[in-house]
């Protein structure tokens, strides 16, 4: 059996998420659809981590176990020509048995594009917020979740990731064209989805909808049945894998 690594892009607007599901599009259903009938077997990719409905991947990674004997080269010619044009695959290699593109994974970072003036455009790709943010008030906000920490309270009742305990090594907000900010988010992974919920939480605390040290009391009082504001998922891409 081969182990191969899979590189790719996708645009999420399209796709019910990205896991596999019976009566939805998905982006794991178009890939291993694809592979299938290249490989004629089935296919059960391994990935980085899942990605919500709507969300996007300036890069993704996924693995599977294959005995077809038909070349990496022709493998990736035919799957990238078959492969839906909102999925883009970047690169195929063999890598050595042992290689998870989940458990292997060392960090992985996201990056969350808002905007106040969206164009039409823009609608499925920038998250809309209703006035100008400024970046460097929003960083002040955000800047106490970098760390270890119990985020219980910034994951959705349905997570299936055994512990809340997470690491974030970096946040960095910053300017991101006309009418728009975004904010870059590692760590070394992430339960379900903590980011859109830490961003919709950093921004009630903005707007004034939340008192300014309700992000740092989520942390000391993690509690799993409190209030969830999840921002909209449109603006968000997952943006590295580092292994």
């Amino acid at each position: 059996m081969k182990n191969i690594k899979i590189e790719f892009e996708y645009d999420g607007s399209g796709f019910f998420g990205f896991q596999r599901q019976p009566d939805a599009r998905t982006v794991q259903g178009e890939i291993e659809s694809a592979l299938k009938i290249v490989l004629k077997e089935d296919v059960n990719l391994t990935t980085s981590g899942r990605t919500d409905r709507g969300v996007h991947a300036y890069m993704q990674v996924s693995n599977f176990f294959t005995s077809s004997k038909i070349p990496l080269d022709r493998l990736e010619f035919a799957v990238k020509n078959i492969i839906p044009g909102d999925i883009r695959i970047h690169s195929m290699e063999y890598m050595p048995e042992e290689f998870h593109a989940r458990f292997s994974a060392k960090s992985r970072a996201y990056e969350y594009i808002m905007g106040w003036d969206r164009t039409a455009f823009e609608t499925k790709y920038v998250s809309l917020v209703k006035e100008e943010v400024n970046w460097e008030k929003l960083q002040e906000i955000l800047e106490p979740l970098v760390g270890r920490h119990n985020f219980e309270g910034f994951r959705l009742t349905d997570c299936s990731g055994k512990s809340p305990v997470r690491e974030i090594s970096e946040i960095r907000c910053y300017p991101k064209g006309k009418n728009k900010i975004a904010v870059y988010i590692k760590g070394n992974a992430f339960l379900k989805s903590q980011i859109r919920i830490i961003m919709g939480t950093a921004l009630a605390v903005y707007f004034g909808k939340k008192p300014k040290n309700y992000l740092i009391s989520k942390l000391k009082n993690p509690d799993s049945q409190e209030e969830k504001i999840v921002a909209d998922g449109s603006g968000l891409y997952l943006c590295d894998i580092e292994y």
